[in-house]
């Protein structure tokens, strides 16, 4: 079996609320094992028979779920829990930076990832993100400007709404464990 991650994009704002029992339930349901869920952001980790080659069928699934269960237009970003962990542990940035926020950016696919980094090789490079990985972007900006900085506004980009999930460093230790 592999350990997975689903991370929720959009869960507990603009009306989307789901209680962490009710998400746990739909893993379950669809036949997951030792289901966690971690936070009130949408973060689902849980064992399944699915390898990494399954990633596509696998996310279709528990979107569909959620979509029966909650009646919104689910989506989520489907990463193993060894490629969530080496997210974690490569951020390139000063965690500890006590004015600055850590934070992985999850892509739907390599390609958005890809065309994230493109468009960000645009902006200052004092908020520029430093390196990607399987699908994740690392991104530290200054404390209170997240949505203002130049970053900030191309990941706000309609294009990369539904293709993207944010996570800070701190969600991202406690989803690990």
């Amino acid at each position: 079996m592999t350990s997975w991650v689903a991370l929720l994009r959009g869960v507990n704002v603009n009306g989307v609320t789901i209680r962490n029992a009710d998400l746990a339930a739909v893993f379950r349901d669809e036949g997951h094992a030792d289901v966690v869920t971690v936070l009130a952001s949408g973060n689902g980790r849980f064992r399944a028979q699915a390898e990494a080659a399954d990633r596509s069928a696998l996310k279709a699934s528990i979107e569909a779920a959620l979509r029966r269960r909650f009646d919104y237009d689910a989506w989520i970003v489907l990463v193993t829990l060894d490629e969530l962990a080496a997210a974690l542990e490569g951020f390139p940035f000063d965690a500890a930076d006590a004015d600055r926020q850590p934070y992985v950016i999850f892509c739907a696919d390599a390609g958005v990832r890809d065309a994230l980094m493109d468009a960000a090789a645009t902006v200052d490079p004092a908020e520029d993100p430093n390196g990607a990985g399987f699908g994740f972007v690392y991104w530290s900006p200054v404390k209170g400007h997240t949505v203002d900085s130049p970053f900030g506004k191309i990941v706000a980009k309609a294009a990369y709404r539904q293709t993207t999930t944010t996570r800070n460093l701190r969600t991202l230790a406690k989803i690990v464990g």
